[in-house]
C-alpha cells in the first residue's frame, strides 16, 4: 500500500512532465507561421491573412511571415488586411518572395504596414495608383503595370509632377490612397515621399533600389535567410518594443482552410457571375412549370450563394439591374411575341449588363468576354425554347382525368328512361339522362358523380 500510495503521484508528476516538454519542443519547433498570399487580393485572401494572425496569436508564434507576389486588389481586402496587421500581437513580416514576385498596388500598402519589410532579389513593389472605380472615371496605371520611360523617379525626391489629371472622384482617391501609405510609412519609419509618389505617379522600384532610399528594411534571398537577419531585432508592438529570439526558427506553412478556399471560388467574379444565372434560370423554370421541384431548390441555394459572393465584389448595380432587365425582356418575348425585338433587347442589356457587373479594372476581377457571350446566347436559347415549351405545354388541352371527360361525346348503347350505358372515349361508362334516350344517340357529358356520368343529348348543344 506504501509503496502504491508514493508510486501514483511520481507516475502524474512523470506524465506532467513530458506533456511540458512536449509542448515546449513543439513551440520550440514551430515559432514561425507563414501565410502565402498570392495573385489578386479580394474577400478570401483577406479572410485566409486575418484568421491566419488570429492562429499564431492563439498558437504563441514569435513571428508571421507574409509571403507575397501580387499585382493589387481591391481597397477593402487590402485595408482588413493592414488593420489586422497595425492590431497584431505578433509581429508581421512582409517578404516580398520568389525572385520574380511583386508587390504592386495593394501589396505595396500592405508592405508599408508590416513591422518587418524585405523583398528577394529580382521583384519588385510600386504602383500603387488607385485605380479608377466606375464606367466613367479616368483609368489610373493598372496594379503592377511598370511605368513608361521617363516616369520612374528614383531616391526620396518629392514628386515633381501633380496630382493625375480626372474628375473629382479620381482626385479623392488619389489624395486619400497617399494620404493613407504615407501615414503607414512615418507609422514604420519608412521613406514616405516615395510612399506618395508610388501612389500619385505609379513608380515602381528593384529591391536593391529600395532598401538604398528606405523604403524597405532588408533584403533576403529566401525565409531562412530572412530569419537569420532580423534575429534580435527589435520591433515596436502596440504593447512596447519586442525583440525578435528566432534561433533555430523552424517555418511552418499555414495552408488555407476549407473556408478559404470556399471563399476563394465563389468570391470569384466569373464563379459568381455562373451561380447568378444558374439561380435566376432555375427560379423562372421552375416558375413556369410549377410543381417540378428540383430547378426552383437548386436555383434558389445558387441564387444565395451568388449573392453572398457579390455582396463582397465591388459590384455596379446599374449593371445587374440591366442584366435582370435582359433576362425580363427575353422571358417576356416567349410570352409575348414580339418579332425578335424584345428578345434581341434583351440579349443586347444582357451583353452590357454583364461587362459593367464588376465595378472595377484590377486584373483578375473582370467577367470575361468568353463568358458572357457564350452565356448570352445560351440565356436566349434557354428562355426562347425551354421556357416557352413549358408554357406551351401549360396552354395544351388536358388529356386525362374528370376535366378531360367534361364535354365529351359517346353514343348511347341502349334504350334507356334515366340510367343507362353508353360508349364515351372507347369506354362502357353507365350514364344518367333527364330525358329518355335510344340505342345509337349522340350524347355529351355535362358532369360526372363518382363513376356516374351525367349526359345530355348532343343535338341539344
Amino acid at each position: 500500500m506504501r509503496g502504491r500510495y508514493y508510486s501514483e503521484p511520481m507516475h502524474t508528476r512523470l506524465m506532467l512532465s513530458l506533456c511540458l516538454l512536449l509542448l515546449a519542443l513543439t513551440a520550440r519547433a514551430a515559432p514561425v507561421h507563414v501565410l502565402t498570399l498570392e495573385g489578386a487580393i479580394g474577400p478570401a485572401s483577406a479572410d485566409y491573412v486575418v484568421r491566419g494572425l488570429d492562429k499564431a496569436a492563439e498558437a504563441g508564434a514569435r513571428l508571421v511571415v507574409l509571403q507575397l507576389d501580387t499585382p493589387g486588389g481591391l481597397d477593402s481586402a487590402m485595408r482588413a488586411i493592414i488593420k489586422a496587421i497595425l492590431a497584431s500581437p505578433v509581429p508581421v513580416a512582409s517578404f516580398v518572395y520568389p525572385s520574380g514576385a511583386r508587390a504592386a498596388s495593394a501589396g505595396t500598402y500592405i508592405l508599408y504596414a508590416s513591422h518587418i519589410a524585405a523583398m528577394a532579389p529580382g521583384t519588385n513593389l510600386g504602383a500603387a495608383t488607385p485605380v479608377a472605380i466606375g464606367i466613367g472615371g479616368q483609368p489610373g496605371q493598372e496594379p503592377g503595370k511598370q511605368p513608361e520611360a521617363g516616369e520612374a523617379k528614383k531616391g526620396n525626391a518629392a514628386p515633381e509632377k501633380p496630382a493625375p489629371a480626372g474628375d473629382a472622384m479620381t482626385r479623392k482617391q488619389v489624395h486619400d490612397a497617399a494620404a493613407y501609405i504615407r501615414s503607414l510609412a512615418e507609422l514604420r519609419g519608412r521613406n514616405a515621399d516615395w510612399a506618395e509618389q508610388a501612389v500619385r505617379e505609379a513608380v515602381s522600384l528593384s529591391a536593391n533600389e529600395a532598401l538604398k532610399i528606405k523604403v524597405i528594411d532588408l533584403v533576403a534571398d529566401d525565409i531562412d535567410h530572412l530569419l537569420k537577419q532580423i534575429n534580435g531585432r527589435r520591433v515596436k508592438m502596440l504593447s512596447g518594443e519586442v525583440t525578435l529570439d528566432l534561433k533555430d526558427a523552424a517555418p511552418s506553412r499555414i495552408e488555407p482552410d476549407w473556408r478559404s478556399r470556399l471563399l476563394a471560388v465563389i468570391g470569384d467574379p466569373s464563379v459568381a457571375y455562373i451561380l447568378m444565372l444558374i439561380g435566376i434560370y432555375g427560379i423562372i423554370y421552375e416558375f413556369a412549370n410549377p410543381g417540378f421541384g428540383l430547378p426552383g431548390v437548386i436555383g434558389a441555394i445558387a441564387l444565395l450563394l451568388a449573392m453572398f459572393a457579390l455582396q463582397m465584389l465591388p459590384i455596379n448595380y446599374a449593371g445587374l439591374a440591366l442584366i435582370v432587365l435582359g433576362l425580363a425582356f427575353m422571358v417576356a418575348e416567349a410570352f409575348v411575341p414580339s418579332f425578335g425585338i424584345l428578345g434581341l433587347g434583351g440579349i443586347a442589356a444582357f451583353i452590357i449588363g454583364s461587362v459593367m457587373l464588376i465595378d472595377t479594372d484590377l486584373p483578375g476581377y473582370g467577367i470575361p468576354w468568353g463568358l458572357i457571350i457564350p452565356f448570352a446566347l445560351a440565356s436566349a436559347l434557354f428562355l426562347f425554347f425551354v421556357v416557352g415549351m413549358a408554357l406551351r405545354a401549360r396552354r395544351r388541352p388536358v388529356t386525362t382525368g374528370r376535366e378531360e371527360m367534361l364535354g365529351a361525346v359517346g353514343e348511347v348503347l341502349e334504350d334507356f328512361e334515366h340510367t343507362g350505358w353508353a360508349h364515351i372515349h372507347g369506354e362502357t361508362w353507365q350514364v344518367k339522362s333527364p330525358v329518355p334516350l335510344n340505342r345509337g344517340t349522340r350524347v355529351r357529358v355535362t358532369g360526372m358523380d363518382g363513376l356516374i356520368l351525367h349526359v345530355e343529348p348532343a343535338e341539344t348543344k
